[in-house]
């Protein structure tokens, strides 16, 4: 085999088999292809596409391109994946509810990409936390935890990574097949019985319509599905963030305000949808319904909190963060609202701006050495439907210093619209597939 004629064969809108898919997985991860070649692969596959069954093909090729985890332990194996949006802080929440109700989670997480937050910068807020376990020692949290929220190994799925750098810096990010394949490899290398998708669309997200969104959502659970992992999806809205914070450390505190009860909202309600489908996929409740009723008392009763303090702990954190969370996370320096600057009601956010302008604060990463400062942020921030008076704070910025939050103040003023009349906020899930 070679990779000319695979490349070739894609181009002319011939669909690769199996053989081929799986020699070029491994030839991306051991370097027997070239970038340029990687590369022209990425490209005839955004322009032709590869067709559902070379699309499964080659996200178990590059699955099977490194090492694959496999579990023994008394409860099913089951994980989500977000496809990305701001204020998001779902899995914080929903591992340890996950674990409170049986279910084991190695959940093997991102950085921040962009606008959006990562997850894995998010525990590293939490000081002492360590992310990168060996697997002796991530096996060990999650039998001792239920959960862990880690980072993958160099030897997890080393094809995605490698081809995930090419397409970052060849315009071939947005093909469908191979956004599946990167998503889905990684997640099928863990080892999982049930994996439910939040496929976001809206102003914060990477998907900014339901037609993208739903596209997205069907390649992932129909190419999961016949890799033989049980998946479905639920589509959810993005046009405000989901928590009323961006930035690492506000982010986990607003995780922690939920597990702990101070709080309920959109952060407690999609946690419960996605949660309830997973553990009926996951045979330990009944249907959908009597999942979600499972979500709900395990955070009502604090045992999801209890499964989150001891993951922290496990993985070097404070023994008493959830007693104590507000003495351990770090703060800003400086803290500023910003002040409507008319009166009227919130009626818009531009929410790839707000995760912007979080990233300008240093909250995010510019390039990929850029080393995070996980105080900052903007938190505090006003619903769709809020009615304002002129000068009323609609946010709070978090920042290292004056003349970033003045920056961040002038950003958040552009990104927020106000309108005359009342506004009614679309709801957070608009639909389910699979």
């Amino acid at each position: 085999m070679d990779a000319r004629s695979l490349i070739s064969a894609v181009r002319d809108g011939r669909a690769p088999g199996p053989e081929a898919l799986a020699w070029f997985a491994r030839g991306l991860a051991d370097g027997a292809v070239s970038d340029a070649q990687a590369g022209a692969f990425a490209m005839a596959v955004l322009l032709r596409g590869l067709g559902e069954e070379s699309r499964v093909a080659l996200t178990l090729a590059m699955r099977d391109s490194g090492r694959r985890l496999d579990w023994d332990l008394p409860g099913p194996v089951l994980d989500k994946h977000s496809t990305g949006g701001v204020g998001d802080c779902v899995s914080l929440v929903l591992a340890p509810a996950l674990a409170a109700c049986g279910a084991y989670v190695p959940m093997i997480s991102g950085r921040g990409l962009g606008h959006t937050g990562g997850t894995l910068d998010k525990m590293e807020a939490i000081p002492g936390v360590e992310t990168a376990l060996s697997e002796t020692r991530f096996r060990d949290v999650v039998a001792r935890a239920g959960c862990a929220i880690v980072s993958a190994s160099a030897d997890v799925a080393p094809a995605d990574k490698r081809l995930y750098a090419i397409r970052d810096v060849t315009g071939t990010v947005e093909s469908l097949d191979l956004i599946t394949a990167s998503i889905l490899s990684k997640k099928l290398a863990a080892g999982l019985e049930g994996l439910v998708l939040d496929v976001k669309l809206g102003s914060g997200a990477f998907m900014k319509t339901e037609a993208e969104a739903r596209a997205l959502a069907e390649a992932l659970v129909s190419t999961a599905n016949a890799a033989g992992c049980p998946t479905c999806a639920v589509l959810s809205d993005m046009n405000q963030p989901l928590a009323p914070a961006l930035g690492n450390a506000l982010e986990v505190r607003e995780a922690l305000r939920v597990l702990t009860r101070q709080v309920g909202g959109p952060l407690a309600e999609l946690t419960v949808t996605l949660g309830g489908a997973l553990l009926a996929q996951g045979g330990l409740a009944t249907d959908t319904a009597a999942g979600e009723a499972r979500l709900r008392e395990a955070l009502e009763s604090g045992v999801a909190a209890d499964h989150f303090g001891r993951m922290v702990a496990a993985m070097g954190g404070p023994v008493q963060f959830i007693e104590q969370y507000d003495r351990f996370l770090p703060e800003a320096n400086v803290i500023r609202e910003v002040p409507a600057p008319a009166a009227g009601t919130v009626s818009a956010m531009d929410g790839e701006a707000l995760g912007l302008a979080v990233v300008a604060l240093g909250g995010g990463r510019q390039v990929e050495s850029d080393r995070i400062d996980p105080a900052v942020g903007i938190a505090d921030i006003l619903p769709l439907g809020t009615r304002v008076a002129k000068g009323e704070a609609i946010a709070r910025i978090h920042a290292s210093r004056t003349d970033a939050a003045d920056t961040a103040v002038r950003a958040v003023q552009a990104a927020v619209t106000l309108g005359p009349g009342p506004v009614t906020p679309p709801p957070l899930v608009l639909g389910r597939i699979g």
